[in-house]
């Protein structure tokens, strides 16, 4: 018996559905309330929905898996070259459909819903850090303007506001001085809501296995495992190391024609926040690490200080996908097993 296909187009308020009948070969087509969409799954045989990874797929991908139907999550990206008209839902639906079925389609991994507490956490702090620098800038350039010339690094600068403060007094109007001082203190409430933010990151890691041991990784802190066990789900969803590294966006781009292929820049797709934190990760190591790996010291010596960074990005991607899909523990030597 074959078993059908459903493509479903995620929305707010109403769904999109798009299916083929593997007996008559008919399309079927249709509109769902959001109050309808698990009903009407609920009484269909066992199926594959199809979904594009956007808002809510995982949500509903967990619900419509403890039904007994197979979840395939295809990324946005994977999904468009299929939409052949203008864009709608319906013809979103169809496009979904289409791309589940073709051959060496890459799915997306359904997150638990401690995973998504994780990520939701890490969105929050993001967020928090940009407000918080924000802040910081506009009360550096609105202090600039008055002389108050604070060193770089936002702990440096914090800590010489009050005595430009207490200068600019005699000559400042006495409002102006009291409004750069709550703004000192909304910065100073970011900075503890970010920090209660770690704090409930660090007691998640402290909890989670596989987290602890993606710590004993160089260069890999509390943010970086955190993230990336949030992220990767099942590591076995990727064939190998380079696989996960392209995932975040750490390969090179290529670009060729008559059997002439040419390595561009990183590609940079994929998720940006992870990448982001294993390139801060790789260069806090060169910058700061006593002894560097044999490799690392030659590829600095040809090639320049940001090749090596994303290089050595590229390996902790690696070794994370290792350790998390052999179970391992991290030693030296062993990125060998990680390609």
């Amino acid at each position: 018996m074959k078993v059908t296909v459903f493509g479903l187009d995620l929305a707010k308020r109403v769904f999109q559905l798009h299916w083929v009948d593997m007996e008559t070969g008919e399309i079927g087509r249709r509109q769902l309330k959001r109050a309808q969409v698990a009903e009407f799954f609920a009484n269909r045989e066992a199926s594959v929905i199809a979904m594009e990874a956007c808002g809510s797929a995982h949500y509903w991908a967990r619900k419509f898996a403890a039904m007994g139907h197979e979840v395939r999550l295809i990324a946005g990206q994977f999904v468009r070259p299929f939409v052949k008209t203008n864009k709608t839902d319906a013809a979103d639906a169809q496009a979904i459909w289409e791309a589940a079925q073709r051959p060496g389609m890459k799915f997306v991994s359904v997150k638990s819903e401690a995973q998504q507490a994780v990520l939701m956490l890490h969105r929050m702090r993001s967020q928090l850090v940009k407000m918080r620098t924000m802040q910081i800038q506009q009360l550096r350039g609105l202090l600039y303007e008055f002389g108050a010339d604070l060193p770089q690094g936002r702990q440096a600068g914090m800590e010489r506001i009050p005595a430009e403060l207490e200068r600019l007094e005699k000559t400042l109007p006495a409002m102006v001085i009291e409004t750069v001082r709550a703004q000192i203190k909304r910065i100073e409430a970011l900075d503890q809501d970010i920090s209660d933010i770690e704090k409930k990151l660090a007691a998640w890691q402290k909890e989670d296995k596989s987290a602890r041991r993606l710590m004993e990784i160089p260069g890999v802190g509390l943010l970086t495992a955190t993230a990336a066990v949030a992220t990767l789900g099942d590591a076995k969803t990727f064939k190998n190391g380079r696989e996960f590294a392209a995932f975040v966006g750490l390969v090179p781009r290529q670009a060729g024609t008559g059997g002439r292929v040419k390595l561009l820049g990183i590609s940079k797709r994929g998720d940006v926040y992870l990448r982001t934190l294993l390139i801060h990760g790789a260069r806090a190591v060169i910058t700061h690490a006593k002894e560097r790996e044999p490799w690392l010291e030659k590829l600095l010596e040809r090639r320049p200080l940001n090749a090596a960074v994303v290089a050595l990005a590229n390996k902790m991607a690696r070794m994370i996908w290792a350790l998390l899909a052999h179970d391992r523990k991290y030693q030296k030597g062993y990125a060998a097993h990680a390609a």
